[in-house]
């Protein structure tokens, strides 16, 4: 077991894995496989979902958002107040939750070290500490960072990340909740950041690969390489595109904005992409969001031209010719990553739900909404331990669908694996991305879509109900949030982005 002291001087695990678990789950790992491919064999004629739609946006968590969510397992509170803190060492208080309604936040650091310092094997305090010690709040590079967030080494500034929004500052969130599927326990797949969740998403797997070329070359890694310029495509292992179009079914991957292109760094970083300094509403998703172009298998299958501007996903919306399975992932603007404005998020994200509601295609979709990773933000449920890689600190999930349970509040335990398995129970009569069985192996030490501890997205749905009726909200709501006052003049800057 290899362990390292944080820059807090904490001890953690960073590799250990779960070896008397993953033991155990061996065992019923055949079951649960063997179940799914029965209940998958007759998905084609008994489940009416024909359309799979995974909106992806950006580090937020369950306490942060639907804290105060009611029957959910949400910030622990008497009397209408919160009964947890957590200790700010530059002010020697302990600073419990608080609802806060300005549009602009400040995150933390959320990259691995970050997750295991934040979750404090178990205790959930060491989001203030943290972002103390690292002296940033791991915000993404928009020009309004540096005017609204002040600068984290001052005493009680780092209590941002406590703040919690309610239904009156998130009313279309919040009734997207009351009428379809709150996922209450739904958790980043691994403790880590954006880059290896998004591969994750798609994969089910974030590792380093010596080549390129060869997927048995690839081992687990929470920090793994992204791309640069001399190496474009440096995942060599499998992602669920491949088993798709194996079996013919139809996919695409829509980028808010098309896929920003960054310049390359010919200094001191060797060619690694570096990110521009600022970002607009017209800005493309940036590369560490748009992973697949970075998969070999991708080209192996010549499904580039599956990679789109958003544009194209209301075409086709519109049209009633969705594919199969889709995902979308926003650029920074619209992203929900702070300091991204909480508003402008939820407009985007309503936009893109409601084109799929208006058009002919709503009768068989079933949309899913989650956030990457938990951004730095607080909450109070630790993760559970599956193996080596995960889980990670807790973010919202909700379903959309006419066949959704409605009102229902689902306290599974879910992550990201959960939507690839809903995708082969559909699609692929209970395929999984099994390096024994997908026909191009990789090293992955575990088939996460098999976890018996990983709940089943087929529980959220009631497909014998009455279809429910499209929810069609107003793209800009009124909300309670209120506009950010710019500091006066700018304080240092906040950080390099995470």
């Amino acid at each position: 077991m290899q362990m390292e002291t944080n820059r807090l001087g904490w001890r953690f695990r960073i590799t250990a894995s779960s070896v008397l678990a993953a033991c155990v789950l061996t065992v019923l790992t055949a079951s649960a496989q063997a179940a799914g491919k029965k209940r998958a064999a007759s998905a084609e004629t008994n489940i009416p979902i024909k359309h799979i739609i995974i909106i992806f946006q950006e580090n937020r968590t369950f306490d942060e958002y639907f804290g105060t969510y009611p029957g959910a397992d949400g910030i622990p509170m008497r009397n209408g107040v919160p009964t947890v803190c957590v200790p700010d060492p530059a002010t020697g208080k302990c600073v419990r939750p608080y609802h806060t309604d300005t549009d602009i936040t400040c995150g933390g650091p959320h990259e691995a070290e970050a997750s295991m310092v934040d979750v404090a094997d178990g205790k959930m305090n060491g989001f203030i500490a943290d972002i103390e010690a690292a002296r940033n709040y791991g915000l993404y590079p928009l020009v309004s960072a540096r005017q609204y967030c002040r600068n984290p080494e001052d005493p009680g500034e780092a209590d941002s990340v406590l703040g919690y929004f309610n239904g009156t500052d998130l009313p279309n969130y919040w009734a997207y909740a009351k009428h379809f599927v709150l996922q209450d326990h739904m958790f980043e797949a691994l403790h880590s950041w954006s880059f290896p969740s998004h591969l994750w998403l798609v994969s089910a797997w974030s590792a380093n690969c010596a080549s390129s070329n060869d997927p048995k070359t690839c081992v687990s890694n929470l920090m793994p390489r992204d791309r640069t310029v001399a190496n474009p495509t440096p995942f060599a292992w499998t992602e669920i595109t491949w088993l798709l179009h194996k079996a013919n079914v139809s996919w695409t991957y829509y980028l808010d904005h098309g896929a920003e292109q960054p310049r390359p760094n010919r200094g001191a970083d060797n060619g690694k992409f570096r990110m521009p300094t600022g970002h607009t509403a017209q800005s493309g998703v940036p590369i560490i969001w748009n992973v697949l172009p970075g998969f070999t298998d991708v080209h192996d299958d010549h499904q580039l031209d599956n990679i789109q501007d958003l544009s194209q996903y209301f075409v086709a919306a519109q049209e009633g010719k969705l594919p199969s399975v889709v995902w979308i992932s926003p650029n920074g603007f619209d992203s929900d990553h702070p300091p991204a404005k909480v508003s402008v998020a939820q407009s985007y994200v309503t936009s893109i739900i409601n084109a799929a509601m208006t058009g002919p295609d709503w009768k068989s979709t079933a949309i899913f909404l989650t956030w990457d990773d938990w951004g730095g933000f607080y909450d109070h449920v630790t993760p559970p331990r599956l193996d080596s890689m995960g889980l990670g600190i807790r973010v919202p999930g909700i379903l959309i669908s006419p066949y959704a349970k409605p009102g229902h509040i689902d306290h599974q335990t879910l992550s990201p694996d959960a939507y690839l398995k809903f995708i082969e129970d559909v699609f692929l009569h209970g395929e999984r991305l099994n390096p024994k069985t997908d026909g191009r192996p990789d090293l992955r030490p575990e088939v996460r879509e098999n976890d018996p501890s990983i709940g089943d997205l087929m529980n959220d749905f009631d497909f014998s109900q009455r279809p429910q009726k499209p929810l069609v909200l107003p793209t800009h709501p009124k909300t309670a949030l209120v506009e950010n006052t710019p500091l006066s003049p700018p304080d240092a800057d906040t950080g390099s982005p995470k």
